[in-house]
């Protein structure tokens, strides 16, 4: 029997659209990882909703992490989504500095559709590329990895040349691996990988049924990390992921959903045990 692995993984709470924690908990659990919130902030609903709650509790996350610090608890992995402060980003630095031999995994949640968030400023940008720089493996979309390396975006004409050079770029600042997201390309979607240990580069292809849903990033860097945590190989793991979204995406758009809900994966956790098993 083996010993099952430990995630901190530390992003917002939402009550309604399953994004951040509510689709990395039951992710890694269905893929036999267990999943340790370090939460940034409680939503009602998360913020592409009209209305919602908001509580920070960047104060206590500092509290949380010397906490864990003291009970002496070791992680596998740490894993940081959207950070909301550059506050949040150092105690994230912090976090990550005080622990060797940890896999650490960063999505870094700036922007989309070529702008950046409102609430990301240009120091928070800059404090986002340093936790960059210290990470093995970063998960951004194409807008994120333009903001990192000061490309121009270009949402449906950037060439197989120019991303592959953006991956380089990033590894430059320090990870290992890095996996740019969510590139269209006519009506279909790719999703690029580059690891500078091997010196390989590779993308993985599936069709765009031109719907945007929330917290499919969530998703995917939610599935790497489990099948990585479970010795799966990079390629291994970014192909069944993207396969995992795409079928979950075809399936939610039956039920003409509000898009701010996500994608319903709940009836497809099932096949992620399944991914995680054949080896």
């Amino acid at each position: 029997m083996k010993e099952v692995k430990k995630v901190a993984t530390i992003n917002d709470l939402s009550g309604v659209g399953r994004c951040s924690l509510t689709a990395a908990i039951p992710i890694l659990s269905a893929l036999g990882v267990q999943c340790c919130p370090y939460p940034t902030a409680v939503l009602s609903c998360h913020t592409g909703f009209d209305q919602y709650t908001f509580l920070d509790i960047t104060d206590e996350m500092v509290k949380y992490k010397d906490s864990w610090k003291t009970l002496g608890i070791d992680f596998d992995c740490i894993y940081s989504g959207f950070l909301g402060s550059e506050k949040q980003i150092d105690i994230v630095l912090d976090f990550v500095n005080e622990r060797d031999n940890t896999l650490v995994v960063v999505d870094p949640v700036m922007g989309d559709n070529g702008v950046k968030y409102d609430t990301f400023t240009n120091s928070m940008c800059s404090k986002m590329k340093h936790l960059v720089s210290i990470a093995n493996i970063v998960t951004p979309n194409l807008t994120e990895a333009c903001i990192l390396t000061g490309e121009e975006y270009d949402k449906y004409n950037t060439s197989d040349e120019k991303v592959i050079e953006i991956c380089k770029k990033i590894s430059n600042l320090g990870p290992e691996k890095v996996i740019i997201t969510g590139i269209i390309k006519e009506n279909n979607i790719y999703n690029y990988a580059y690891d500078k240990e091997k010196n390989e580069v590779f993308k993985v292809k599936s069709k765009f049924n031109h719907e945007s849903y929330s917290g499919t990033g969530d998703v995917f860097t939610s599935i790497i990390i489990g099948l990585l945590m479970n010795n799966h190989d990079l390629n291994y793991a970014i192909k069944h992921a993207t396969d995992f979204i795409y079928k979950v995406i075809e399936f939610t758009s039956k039920f003409k959903t509000d898009t701010n809900e996500g994608i319903m994966f709940e009836a497809f956790l099932k096949e992620l045990i399944l991914i995680n098993e054949y080896k």
